[in-house]
């Protein structure tokens, strides 16, 4: 997971970063340790995909809502990680995720839904509005010592 979380996190977004600021943001959110606890964490579900000659090419992470919302619903639930890597998205993968988490967070009796997606992401905010998501927010995201700003998407 480490090494897949890095790679469609490094293929979305590497460009944005100064090589130091990935490489602190992978090291800390990205490695086998910060892996380990989003694995072992009961309040999390993880779906991976894996290709026919059993390469893993997409995720997805969901559970309780961590976003900085004001007031936020002791219920709230979160697709916290979807990625798929770019080779593989006219397969129509990240749906197929997308409904196993909606679903996981619907029986763990979480809602309302939250979402995070960088506000320059147009593409990841479409799909997400397809889904029922809307702007509820903002934030600063912090890759390294860069922020980006990130919006928050409710459903």
């Amino acid at each position: 997971m480490a090494e897949l979380g890095g790679a469609t996190f490094v293929e979305t977004f590497g460009h944005l970063y100064p090589p130091e600021d990935l490489q602190n943001f992978l090291k800390n959110s990205h490695s086998v340790e910060a892996w380990s606890r989003t694995l072992a964490d009961p309040q999390r579900a993880i779906w991976v995909v894996e290709h026919r000659n059993g390469r893993k090419i997409g995720f997805l992470v969901v559970g309780a809502c961590k976003l900085p919302v004001e007031q936020l619903e002791a219920t709230a639930g979160e697709i916290q990680q979807l990625y798929v890597l770019s080779e593989f998205h006219n397969l129509k993968l990240g749906g197929q995720l997308m409904s196993l988490g909606l679903d996981w967070l619907a029986s763990q009796g979480r809602a309302p839904l939250y979402i995070g997606v960088w506000s320059e992401n147009y593409g990841a905010q479409r799909f997400y509005g397809r889904y029922g998501f809307n702007k509820c927010g903002e934030y600063g995201f912090k890759v390294g010592k860069t922020i980006d700003r990130e919006f928050i998407l409710k459903r």
